[in-house]
């Protein structure tokens, strides 16, 4: 929010010009929405970028686990909205989120996995899309069913399900 548009939304009020109060607070909640959407897109991609390394290394690293952790901890803080009720990204869209952020993934991945061995052309052709997806989907739909106090465990137990999980959970 400027200083410009609280002056407008102050003269607004003052002037008895509600609706135009009204159409500068509905801009700034836009504005406010496309920002914390961007933020969730963000820790979104990082999270597919170590389940697309998972997957196409067959491992799963302690800085792995934690960057998955990390960002399912964070978009559920950032996905809850500030009247506790309700979410910018309901259980039921993920989906569509994931779709359209997925090839930034796989791009970036490409730096990463196995050192950067395989370019983005290569990596889209190697990495199982719809897999990664339904892992993404099965982490994500954690965040609604438990509380914050229980969520990183529950967390890591299903990071054990993933290819090398159960060696990350002995500790090689």
């Amino acid at each position: 929010m400027t200083t410009q548009e609280l002056t407008d939304l102050r003269n607004s009020i003052l002037e008895g010009r509600y609706q135009d109060a009204l159409e500068i607070l509905d801009e700034l909640d836009g504005m406010s929405r496309k920002e914390i959407i961007r933020k969730i897109e963000s820790y979104l991609i990082r999270m597919l970028i170590h389940l697309i390394k998972n997957q196409v290394e067959q491992r799963l690293t302690n800085s792995w686990a934690t960057s998955i952790r990390g960002s399912i901890r964070e978009i559920k803080k950032l996905n809850l909205q500030d009247n506790k009720t309700a979410y910018y990204i309901k259980a039921d869209e993920w989906n569509s989120t994931i779709n359209r952020v997925i090839e930034d993934a796989i791009s970036d991945a490409s730096v990463e996995v196995l050192n950067g061995v395989y370019s983005p052309f290569q990596l889209v052709e190697i990495v199982d899309r719809d897999l990664v997806i339904e892992t993404a989907l099965k982490l994500l739909a954690l965040m609604y069913e438990y509380s914050p106090e229980n969520l990183s465990r529950v967390i890591n137990e299903n990071l054990v399900l993933l290819p090398g999980g159960e060696d990350w959970k002995q500790g090689s």
